[in-house]
């Protein structure tokens, strides 16, 4: 496969020399595993510790005296509550109240915000925010090329990162993120992930990637952390029930529906889509999200049909195995009435149809 017209990540060369066995991930470049392989690498973050490049994902600044009020008004959450070293998890809807993209919103301060958004949607959310622009007074800036962002993840996490910084790391809460210098290097460190696991995504200048990947390397090497790649990352957001774009959230699908009221405040005041999600929130979901658990041998990809007796109900969005759990899970859409924890359904897995259960999620959920 050439390679020639696919982005990389300034981490590229690295996971070549590592092994990484490479695929072309939404026009990028990107590591899908390890020779570890997928199952070692999602064990490694869930005990111990992993590290995974995501650098691809996209950086935009807003800043200026209306910075708040702007991204309130493109996105779902309430940007007022934030305060300066704070972050949240956020939408960004459109007019008929499907998703744009999801995002992570940091304050660094009054004036000055930083939107994290996904990869394969940077340009889409770049167009989007520039033709919402109001009569606020802000500029943005799409900063995504300058930056590289390490995740590391697991019980291990803290430990590991510790020894490279002096910035004590205990103190910084849950989505809360802090500046500093991560071996000598100017970073942001923040307390977030997309594993179910503790751990931080650390930020800084593209061009100081390499050496801040292998300094984590070597680091952890005694506490057993392993590089991770796409398809590990994958498994452990699912095991963990978080929603990916694409799948359980599109322009089609709304936040209510994926099961993210919780970062849809209709109470703030007005922002793009909120009558339609308002209406939707009224009249009743007709598609909720849910977990399942295969109760047959089998494995449940995503786009594989869901059936209730004859009826076919819903389609898979996400589903593999669970590497820590050892079982075969996934979440898909299905009409509230068949939504219901210990619902039985049956998934058509290459021309079977196998027995399945809606379960509680997250699937998983670590020990605080």
């Amino acid at each position: 496969m050439s390679t020639e017209n696919l982005k990389k990540t300034p981490l590229n060369a690295a996971h070549r020399a590592l092994g990484g066995k490479m695929v072309d991930f939404g026009g990028w470049d990107m590591p899908v595993q390890y020779p570890a392989g997928v199952i070692e690498e999602h064990i490694a973050t869930r005990t111990r510790a992993g590290l995974f490049d995501v650098s691809h994902m996209g950086e935009i600044w807003v800043e200026g005296p209306d910075a708040i009020p702007f991204v309130n008004r493109i996105t779902t959450n309430d940007v007022t509550k934030l305060v300066d070293g704070q972050a949240h998890y956020s939408a960004l809807p459109n007019e008929d109240g499907g998703v744009v993209d999801d995002l992570l919103v940091y304050r660094f301060a009054e004036d000055r915000l930083l939107l994290v958004v996904n990869a394969g949607t940077t340009d889409k959310d770049w167009e989007w925010i520039n033709k919402n622009k109001g009569n606020e007074n802000v500029s943005v800036r799409n900063a995504s090329s300058e930056y590289c962002q390490i995740a590391i993840q697991g019980p291990k996490a803290v430990e590991i990162l510790q020894k490279l910084t002096e910035t004590e790391l205990s103190p910084i809460g849950y989505y809360h993120f802090t500046e500093g210098k991560v071996d000598g290097v100017d970073a942001i460190i923040s307390r977030t992930g997309y594993t179910g696991e503790d751990g931080f995504e650390v930020y800084a200048a593209a061009d100081r990637a390499e050496q801040l990947w292998n300094k984590l390397l070597e680091t952890g090497k005694e506490h057993g952390i392993l590089p991770c790649g796409l398809a590990a990352r994958n498994t452990l957001r699912l095991e963990s029930a978080m929603s990916l774009y694409g799948h359980e959230l599109s322009d089609e699908i709304s936040t209510l529906e994926a099961n993210l009221g919780w970062i849809t405040k209709l109470q703030k005041g007005d922002f793009i889509g909120r009558d339609q999600i308002a209406a939707l929130k009224e009249n009743g979901l007709t598609r909720k999200l849910i977990g399942f658990e295969m109760k047959e041998p089998g494995i449940a990809r995503d786009g594989f049909d869901i059936y209730v007796g004859d009826e076919k109900v819903g389609v898979v969005t996400s589903g593999s195995p669970a590497p820590f759990l050892k079982k075969n899970i996934g979440l898909a859409f299905l009409p509230p009435e068949f939504a219901n924890v210990g619902q039985e359904i049956r998934i058509d897995v290459r021309g079977k149809r196998l027995a399945a259960e809606v379960v509680p999620t997250p699937f998983y959920k670590r020990e605080r």
